[in-house]
């Protein structure tokens, strides 16, 4: 089993049909509002990568220790936006605070749309906080570092 970091297959196709609101304005649907997207953490026990199509419970972090099944919402930080050739979008960093947990990567995925993946995120090994924040810090919010990008 095995975390492997990438964008979920099922999001790029989901994408061109219009299946994910990162912004409050979107003409592909009726009602302009943006999508819910939230982050679990996994095990090493998890395994996740570009063929993960929504998110579950399946080797999820235990509940416990200010972690609850499901992970935390994300703040959208940067709303799509482009430049040249490369469009990117990113989120607020997120934190569990007073935090017990071991944790061998994450998932991204749109709770407003079944729960379905977005990317997954492989940490390298399992990362540990005792009864302490365990934060998830997303890149810079720009064409080359952006959490989301598409060239």
């Amino acid at each position: 089993m095995a975390i492997s970091q990438a964008m979920c297959t099922s999001f790029k196709v989901e994408l061109l049909s219009g299946g994910h609101n990162f912004n409050t304005t979107n003409v592909a649907r009726t009602v302009n509002t943006q999508d819910v997207f939230k982050i679990a953490l996994f095990t090493s026990s998890a395994t996740l990568g570009a063929s993960t199509t929504a998110y579950s419970t399946s080797n999820e972090v235990p509940d416990g220790g200010n972690y609850s099944a499901g992970g935390n919402t994300l703040t959208v930080s940067q709303v799509p936006t482009s430049t040249t050739t490369t469009a990117w979008l990113d989120f607020d960093d997120t934190t569990w605070s007073s935090a017990t947990i071991t944790a061998n990567g994450a998932l991204i995925y749109n709770s407003t749309n079944s729960d379905t993946a977005v990317a997954v995120l492989a940490f390298g090994g399992d990362k540990t906080s005792t009864n302490g924040d365990f934060t998830i810090q997303f890149p810079a919010a720009d064409s080359t570092s952006a959490i989301i990008r598409i060239a």
